[in-house]
């Protein structure tokens, strides 16, 4: 019975050694996750194999593994720059990017877990610096957003192909001008505005008017026409059809055979 302590000190003792050592040797990846390993005895950060995916990994406890989201990310970003005629610009813009994953290792490497801080964010102020620095602030505020905005994703996303960093977009949220600077190009745009209204109105009511004059060109044609076609013999055909048709009809009239002034057939009495 005495040796029973003896045998179980060591073996309790190795069930602690071994709970420990799984305990450091145990990695779990989340999702959405990716693991870079360094060998404390070996090469160091290991470059030449794929990251570390997600799941239950075991390393030896010695080493370490670096855990970076591998997932889009989001990160937004205040700067102030100028514009062409070196106005004070304040623009806010988010920046969706996510870690190259096959180059994970080398990204820890060269850039650190830092690479956001070190690469990231000096990329797109960098970027915007120069693009914005090329519109004037009526520009920036109205017509060119869209082509701003498509112009800073393709300077970062150079700056940053070659740094293990996948751009993904560059959004302009906010443009902000100096309030003078502001309203004076709402007052300009709201003259363009009215100008282009004032302008609209006068070509219409110019059309109307050209519509008038053809249609009254129309009809005196017409009416000359018709003045130069009708002759007195015409006249007074139409005239004795239309007292033939009178004659004929059921209502009670007197009719008397004649001439006026006109050589047309007289109407005496009509019932």
């Amino acid at each position: 019975m005495e040796k029973l302590p003896k045998i179980g000190l060591p073996i309790i003792v190795g069930i602690v050694l071994a709970i420990i050592i799984i305990a450091k040797s145990a990695v779990t990846i989340n999702s959405g996750e990716a693991g870079v390993l360094f060998k404390t005895f070996g090469e160091g950060v290991v470059i030449d194999e794929p990251p570390l995916g997600e799941g239950f990994h075991i390393v030896a406890p010695w080493n370490k593994v670096y855990v970076y989201e591998v997932r889009q990310q989001e990160v937004f970003e205040k700067m102030n720059v100028l514009s062409s005629n070196g106005l004070d610009i304040k623009l806010d813009a988010s920046i969706w990017f996510q870690p190259d994953f096959n180059n994970l290792g080398r990204l820890h490497q060269e850039k650190s877990e830092q690479y956001i801080n070190r690469v990231l964010l000096p990329s797109i102020r960098s970027a915007a610096r120069s693009v914005v620095g090329r519109y004037t602030p009526e520009q920036l505020y109205s017509s060119k957003r869209d082509a701003i905005q498509q112009e800073i994703f393709e300077e970062t996303r150079k700056l940053v192909e070659n740094q293990y960093i996948q751009l993904n977009s560059v959004l302009v949220r906010d443009v902000t001008l100096p309030p003078t600077i502001k309203e004076a190009i709402e007052r300009k745009l709201k003259q363009e505005q009215e100008s282009l209204e004032y302008e609209f109105r006068l070509v219409t009511a110019r059309k109307e008017a050209e519509k008038v004059i053809i249609e009254a060109q129309g009809k005196a044609d017409a009416n000359k026409i018709l003045s130069a076609s009708l002759t007195d013999k015409i006249l007074q055909d139409k005239g004795i059809e239309a007292t033939v048709k009178l004659s004929e009809s059921n209502n009670s009239k007197v009719i008397v055979i004649g001439s006026g002034d006109s050589g047309m057939p007289i109407i005496l009495g009509n019932q």
